[in-house]
């Protein structure tokens, strides 16, 4: 009885994970253990929010700092490797800019660094350039663009994924720039291309608009470029070798 009462009254005020913890929790006096059982409910929830975030940003897989080579990345003034661990350009609402062969490690680090914001309690998403293209004018066509615009700005950091391998029609083209400009000192971008910034007006078709794009992307960014040769390429060849 007084466990159903307990789980009961855990229940109205909202505590989920203390019956998951109570009865395994060493304490020496009745104040340890209230402090204890407390702590673990605030662990608990922590737990829960960052899985909602990992879910909610849609990485296609998990990446993490761990491992990565940032030897062959040139940071440009004003940023570091250590800075950009710590996510300093999320506090200024800055945009990190990700330029570089295909395979040298830029999805890789975008994921990473999502990830870690994640672990920050802040709210994620992450496209590849062309699914959200695809995703905005099917939600053009359908009438319920203005409600996914609203959810998408509701976000801290918008990661978009692989610009340049999809060249747009000029309605995706025009959707994707609305987005960005929205974006615009209001939160942080992310972005990767295996494209320098001359060659995008390859992918957007417009000149005017991709010039009005980069400004609003390359104004407040982080530019880093990935001189390395592809990872995966490499990897494919020592196999070969061996």
């Amino acid at each position: 009885m007084n466990r159903k009462m307990l789980a009961q009254a855990c229940k109205t005020l909202h505590l989920a994970h203390v019956m998951n913890h109570y009865e395994s929790v060493p304490f020496e006096s009745r104040t340890d253990f209230l402090l204890a059982i407390l702590q673990s409910e605030i662990q608990g929830r922590e737990s829960s929010k960052m899985k909602r975030l990992m879910k909610r940003a849609g990485f296609p897989q998990l990446k993490t700092f761990e491992g990565y080579n940032f030897e062959e990345i040139t940071f440009p003034n004003h940023c570091t490797e250590q800075s950009l661990r710590e996510l300093n350009f999320l506090k200024h609402k800055e945009n990190i800019l990700m330029l570089g062969k295909v395979g040298t490690g830029k999805t890789h680090l975008a994921i990473a660094l999502g990830v870690e914001a994640c672990r920050q309690g802040l709210d994620v998403r992450f496209y590849r350039v062309s699914e959200l293209v695809a995703k905005l004018q099917e939600r053009h066509a359908s009438g319920t663009l203005t409600r996914f615009q609203k959810e998408l700005m509701k976000c801290d950091l918008l990661i978009l994924d692989e610009v340049g391998f999809v060249p747009f029609h000029q309605t995706g083209a025009e959707l994707l720039f609305h987005v960005i400009s929205e974006c615009y000192e209001q939160r942080s971008l992310i972005v990767t291309s295996n494209l320098e910034f001359g060659q995008w007006n390859s992918v957007f078709g417009d000149t005017r608009l991709t010039k009005a794009l980069v400004d609003r992307l390359v104004h407040h960014a982080h530019i880093l470029s990935f001189t390395g040769e592809s990872y995966r390429l490499r990897h494919a060849l020592s196999s070969i070798n061996s």
